[in-house]
C-alpha cells in the first residue's frame, strides 16, 4: 500500500451549524457540502483549502463513534484521512504488515468514497482511514 495524499482531516464538533460559522466566518473557507451518514450516526460538512478538504463531523446518536468520542476526549482532531488506490488492497497490506483494523472490508463513507478505518493502538495514536473510489 502507498498512501497518495491527505484525503482530509475529520474534526468532531459538538454542534455542526456553530463550527461552520467559524470556519467560513472567521477562517474564509466555504463549506462546499453537508452530508448525512446515517449508518455511521453523523451529520458531516466538507470544506477544502489547497489539496486538502476538512470534514467536520456532529454526532446523531450519543452512542454512535463521534458521540462516544466527543463524551471521552471532547471536540477536536478525531482522524486522519489518506487516498489509496484500492481501499480494499491496502486494508490487506497494512493487516500483513501487523497493523489492527477496525474495518476488516471497505464500507461506504461520505462523498461516495469507499473507506476503512485502522486501530489507532497500532497506528502511533492516530486513527486513520483509508479513502478511494473503488
Amino acid at each position: 500500500m502507498k498512501a497518495k495524499s491527505i484525503e482530509h482531516i475529520g474534526i468532531a464538533v459538538k454542534n455542526l451549524k456553530e463550527s461552520i460559522k467559524y470556519y467560513e466566518d472567521i477562517l474564509g473557507i466555504e463549506c462546499y457540502a453537508l452530508e448525512e451518514v446515517t449508518d455511521q450516526k453523523v451529520k458531516t460538512a466538507f470544506f477544502k483549502i489547497g489539496e486538502v478538504k476538512i470534514e467536520l463531523l456532529e454526532s446523531t446518536d450519543p452512542e454512535g463513534p463521534i458521540g462516544k468520542f466527543i463524551e471521552a476526549k471532547g471536540p477536536g482532531v478525531h482522524h486522519l484521512a489518506f487516498a489509496v488506490d484500492d481501499v480494499q488492497q491496502a486494508l490487506v497490506d497494512v493487516q500483513e504488515k501487523g497493523i489492527r483494523l477496525i474495518d476488516k472490508a471497505p464500507r461506504q463513507g461520505a462523498e461516495n468514497l469507499k473507506i476503512g478505518f485502522l486501530h489507532p493502538k497500532s497506528t502511533g495514536g492516530v486513527l486513520t482511514e483509508l479513502c478511494g473510489h473503488k
